[in-house]
């Protein structure tokens, strides 16, 4: 049989994924197989493209980031005719948020699915019998609410079992062949255009050069091969998230995500993943992580944490199982060197406050499939000039989804009396309902890609934080408040409009 041809999907060990051909000259190599890899090589190869992915380790992974979905990243899997890998892995439906500060709560519904608009599916060699709606026959996800109900939802999972789904179905195409290996090279030709890689191979092969017409690096959050675009293309790092497993969790409201304010301490996430699994993630305003890490939880968080849940999260906390990441950040570069694309967390995070990073993975490779997916890739010119239209193209939903993660932890995490007063502001702005609530969701949940607007709401929220003041304060302090209102804009324009220039302009 050809190792171009397989019947069925491999199991997911790295033992069996070594026979790729060093002689043969693909379509495409993509470089890593996180949650973005598999869905652009899948797509490829349905659109007849020979394709190479190359993953250091096939094992299902053990992660605590990718574990909640947003409505954004549901539709853009059902235009990729993949939204059947959140089946079967009791994955839990999220209707939308419960927001809580100082003790008081808003709960904010997904907005409705007429005001997202159509969908815009691949095409039929992509999207097919029906693979663009989930399973019936799920024990936690209701078909008749993910399908027929008027509002979006969104979804909260164990990441490693959404992302084994994924690879199955890359994998079960006949057109992509699997490798184990660590890429340790993005190989030139003597003009600087890519032309392949070279990867390290266990069990004996060692390291080998496999070529390609484009090579799409997709290695994830801490990616060594971005600055292959630029030698200065990296992250930024100012904040971290501490993360625990609470277990059998009474929630607030169940079915949503949980964003616990206040004036005195940092934000804290609450989302259940599965029946059992409840992931709590507890904002540190430092790159590094506290070096007590118990200590700073007992006082900086538990105070915090709603009654119902403390009985589950006292008894992780003794238990001491705690997890970290850092929050990183960095702006997308244009895709301007020839047989090269990179995509996914390699070319552009944001803080995961929002939740937004595989909507904006999954939106990306929509567009790149509609943009590139029928070229000749040989014909690396025409494919160029498409990838570097790529970035402009996709500034209008990722610069909303990037710049509202760093405005929100900006507010939420307030470390300075202007911005506790934009916190205050942007929860009373949420207690109004109605608009005041739907757009913000849309926004968060990937569904409105509008700047402009999200400029506007934004300011209109500063706005309504300088007229609180102004009640609060009352005639007598007027003239204070009269002061402070201009210290107000200024602390806005401060936290968003950098951001803003940097997606738009930058």
């Amino acid at each position: 049989m050809s190792h171009f041809l397989k019947e069925e999907a491999e199991p997911l060990d790295s033992k069996f994924y070594t026979a790729a051909d060093e002689d043969f000259t693909y379509d495409a190599i993509v470089v890593g197989a996180g949650v973005v890899g598999p869905c652009i090589a899948k797509c490829l190869a349905q659109k007849g493209k020979k394709v190479l992915i190359v993953e250091r380790e096939w094992q299902e992974p053990d992660r605590i980031v990718g574990e909640l979905m947003q409505p954004g990243g549901v539709r853009a899997l059902r235009e990729l005719g993949m939204v059947q890998a959140i089946n079967n892995i009791n994955a839990q439906p999220i209707t939308g948020y419960t927001v809580m500060y100082n003790g008081e709560k808003v709960t904010i519904d997904y907005s409705h699915k007429a005001k997202s608009g159509p969908l815009d599916l691949l095409s039929e060699d992509i999207v097919h019998d029906g693979n663009d709606k989930i399973l019936p026959n799920d024990d936690t996800l209701n078909y008749d609410d993910f399908e027929n109900n008027d509002r979006e939802r969104g979804v909260a999972f164990v990441h490693g079992r959404f992302l084994t789904n994924l690879r199955n179905m890359c994998l079960k195409e006949p057109n992509v062949t699997p490798l184990a290996g660590n890429v340790i090279e993005v190989m030139k030709n003597k003009v600087g255009e890519v032309i392949g890689v070279r990867v390290d191979i266990p069990n004996g092969r060692g390291k080998c050069i496999f070529k390609a017409h484009i090579t799409f690096v997709v290695d994830g959050v801490f990616s060594k091969y971005r600055r292959e675009l630029a030698s200065d293309f990296k992250t930024s790092t100012s904040s971290s998230f501490v993360g625990m497993s609470l277990f059998n969790a009474e929630l607030p409201t169940k079915y949503n995500g949980h964003v616990i304010l206040g004036t005195d301490h940092s934000p804290i996430l609450v989302y259940q993943i599965s029946p059992e699994e409840t992931r709590i993630l507890c904002a540190f305003n430092d790159k590094k992580t506290p070096p007590n890490i118990t200590k700073w939880m007992q006082s900086s968080v538990q105070p915090h944490i709603p009654k119902c849940l403390r009985p589950s999260f006292d008894k992780a906390l003794a238990e001491g199982k705690f997890r970290s990441m850092p929050n990183q950040f960095v702006t997308a570069r244009q895709n301007n060197v020839t047989g090269l694309c990179v995509i996914g967390d390699a070319l552009n995070m944001r803080h995961p406050l929002g939740g937004g990073g595989m909507t904006v993975g999954l939106k990306d490779t929509v567009l790149l499939m509609k943009m590139i997916g029928n070229l000749d890739f040989s014909d690396r010119e025409t494919v160029l000039d498409e990838l570097l239209d790529f970035h402009y193209e996709r500034k209008k939903y990722d610069s909303v989804i990037n710049v509202l993660s760093i405005a929100l932890y900006s507010l939420f995490a307030a470390d300075n009396e202007y911005l506790r007063m934009l916190q205050q502001g942007c929860f009373a702005y949420f207690q109004r309902g109605d608009d005041c609530l739907e757009k913000p969701v849309m926004f968060l949940s990937g569904v409105l890609p509008s700047p402009f607007l999200l400029t506007k709401v934004f300011f209109a929220v500063a706005l309504y934080s300088i007229y609180l003041n102004y009640e609060k304060k009352g005639a007598v302090g007027f003239p204070v408040a009269f002061f402070q209102s201009f210290a107000i804009l200024y602390t806005a324009a401060k936290v968003f409009t950098p951001y803003i220039y940097n997606e738009m302009i930058g």
